[in-house]
């Protein structure tokens, strides 16, 4: 692995790390044999093996009746700082800084897109990628949430797993895909990038359809059964 890459995967880890080293809480469980708590709560936050994570998720099949992009309020500016949540992104995972100018425009700067093993030194060139796209996260349940949970998924920056900045040409290879059509062209990511898929759709609660459960566990046996840490959003 390069280490430019890495800010974004380590932050987890020591989340992770962490989790695992400090006691449990009311707000924290420590999941046992694979199967999320009976009972949980938004903020509550959960700790376990990636496989067994995977084994926890709903198995159900997809629907796009009625999807549109538009239904996820999308580039937010949260904190009405002039930088949306795009901007946002880039700025937490520039390798080198960019400088800020007016309405939070991005000059220099150099960005890793870990899905082709590239760099880049103009963010014009970078895509901010929903790692489970809004497309599958309407397939797998969004379809049911409100308008303001569909914001909010489309802007989380509270999981650095949720949105990662990448070339525009590899996301536009991805487009809507999940894992059973799709895995970065640059192979050692393979393992974080589908260990980040199962954590995000456990953060949502979002299901997996049968093809894309058989993809998942087939990529994940070859890879460190990891514990990810994840604090639900639903």
């Amino acid at each position: 692995m390069r280490l430019a890459r890495t800010r974004r995967t380590l932050i987890a880890a020591l989340f992770a790390l962490l989790a695992l080293l400090t006691p449990t809480t009311a707000h924290a469980a420590t999941v046992v044999g694979g199967h999320l708590p009976a009972r949980h709560a938004p903020g509550e936050t959960v700790t376990l093996p990636v496989r067994d994570a995977l084994a926890a998720l709903t198995v159900a099949d997809e629907s796009r009746d009625g999807y549109s992009r538009d239904k996820f309020k999308h580039w937010t500016d949260a904190d009405k700082d002039s930088c949306n949540t795009r901007a946002e992104v880039l700025l937490a995972e520039a390798v080198n800084a960019p400088e800020v100018g007016a309405k939070c425009a991005l000059t220099g700067g150099i960005w890793y897109s870990p899905y082709d093993d590239q760099y880049f030194n103009n963010a014009s060139k970078l895509d901010v990628d929903h790692l489970v796209p809004l497309a599958e996260a309407w397939d797998s349940g969004a379809s049911a949430w409100t308008p303001k949970e569909r914001e909010a998924y489309a802007n989380d920056l509270d999981d650095p797993r949720a949105l990662i900045a990448v070339s525009a040409a590899s996301n536009r290879s991805k487009a809507d895909k999940d894992p059973t059509d799709w895995l970065p062209p640059y192979t050692p990511y393979w393992c974080d990038y589908v260990t980040d898929w199962v954590a995000d759709k456990t953060r949502y609660q979002l299901s997996i359809d049968p093809a894309e459960q058989a993809a998942l566990a087939e990529r994940l046996a070859a890879c460190p059964d990891r514990p990810i840490t994840v604090t639900l959003a639903r």
